[in-house]
């Protein structure tokens, strides 16, 4: 099984909550892979920052995360996101989930893999998921 890690995360680890150590302790040997849209979350975080020296600091964690592999979105993962998207519709849900966590939950669904993030309200209900809420930092 692979893992596939929440902005939230990463933001995180950018700002030194937690670290390295606290990831593994949950994947152990198992392979972490980078989103797009990690990558796209923290680029537009990283667009709106004023402050030079936080911005260059983002930008620093921004390029040592993605030395991890990156793991593309294909044809068959907007297959499973629109199943998920109607799912959670038909739920009752479909107006409160945001875009991007449902592409991420897709990425996870369609190969298995779990997602680590900070916050379950955001993927709990995602059919077929397999969450691992960390404790807030």
């Amino acid at each position: 099984m692979g893992f596939l890690i929440d902005t939230s995360i990463w933001i995180a680890i950018e700002r030194g909550q937690i670290g390295a150590a606290d990831i593994h302790a949950v994947t152990r040997q198992a392979p972490v892979y980078v989103s797009p849209v990690n990558i796209a979350e923290l680029r537009f975080g990283i667009g709106l920052m004023r402050d030079p020296a936080q911005k260059l600091k983002a930008g620093a964690m921004l390029r040592r995360m993605m030395r991890k592999p990156l793991l593309r979105i294909t044809g068959e993962t907007a297959e499973v996101f629109g199943r998920l998207a109607a799912d959670l519709t038909l739920a009752g849900r479909g107006v409160e989930f945001r875009v991007q966590d449902l592409w991420l939950a897709a990425q996870a669904v369609q190969r298995g893999f779990g997602i680590l993030t900070f916050n379950a309200k955001d993927f709990q209900d995602v059919p077929g998921l397999k969450l691992i809420v960390l404790p807030s930092a």
